[in-house]
């Protein structure tokens, strides 16, 4: 295939971009790595690809519209681990633009763009505006003054943002978007959707960790914490919006 076909079948099909790096898509990540969808999130089963998925997507994003590409996690080596699929995705493409800066944390092209890794703490993020995406890892784990901050430097952009995560109990911005939410492009993957997790693995993995942490990682649940002294449902069974506050 010629440079020319190849790009264009990329930017028709971006999930085709998988392939070319040698790790062709399934059936939901091409359905993420094609939708045009500005504001997504992507509940996922531990090892079922979305780091990979988001990796493809943010390289596609740099090659086809050049910009400014934000990859940001809780901590530093959780972004610098995404950022690494990124270069490795990549690195097995034909017919890249050149890269013309890199470290450990950044990588910079000849068609202007950059892809930077973030640890995500507010005061890190504030310094930058004008992205055109915004992959946000572990994020059920990020706080909500993070996201608050995020929001704006897609202003001027109409940019995309990409929250990828498992749960982490009912709470924080990335529960209540998934469960109240609106404007969301909505992705949900267990681990009985990804064909390369052994059913037989799967069994001995929830003898090993228990009923809870097994339906929080693999099954996608947002399960109770095991620090709850009250379970969700038992408070929420104690709240009546018919008694009158004592005070508002």
């Amino acid at each position: 295939m010629s440079a020319l076909a190849r790009d264009l079948s990329r930017m028709l099909d971006p999930a085709s971009i998988m392939a070319d790096a040698g790790m062709p898509a399934d059936p939901w990540q091409r359905d993420v790595l094609n939708s045009d969808a500005r504001r997504m999130l992507l509940l996922c089963s531990r090892q079922s690809g979305k780091s990979t998925t988001c990796a493809s997507l943010a390289v596609n994003q740099a090659i086809y519209d050049p910009g400014l590409v934000l990859l940001i996690a809780p901590a530093q080596r959780q972004s610098a681990e995404l950022f690494r699929k990124v270069n490795e995705v990549y690195r097995a493409l034909p017919n890249v633009p050149r890269i013309v800066q890199e470290s450990a944390m950044r990588m910079e092209l000849a068609n202007g763009s950059r892809i930077i890794a973030l640890p995500g703490t507010e005061g890190t993020i504030r310094g930058y505006s004008g992205a055109k995406t915004v992959i946000v890892d572990e994020a059920s784990r990020v706080d909500d003054a993070l996201f608050a901050a995020v929001r704006p430097m897609l202003a001027t952009t109409n940019g995309r943002f990409v929250a990828l995560t498992t749960p982490y109990g009912k709470r924080g911005w990335f529960y209540e978007s998934w469960a109240f939410g609106e404007g969301w492009h909505r992705t949900q993957v267990t681990a009985h959707d990804c064909p390369r997790i052994d059913a037989g693995w799967l069994a001995d993995e929830k003898r090993l960790i228990g009923d809870w942490q097994f339906r929080q990682e693999y099954l996608c649940e947002f399960v109770d914490t095991d620090e709850q002294f009250f379970s969700s449902e038992l408070i929420e069974a104690a709240i009546s919006h018919e008694v009158d506050p004592l005070w508002s």
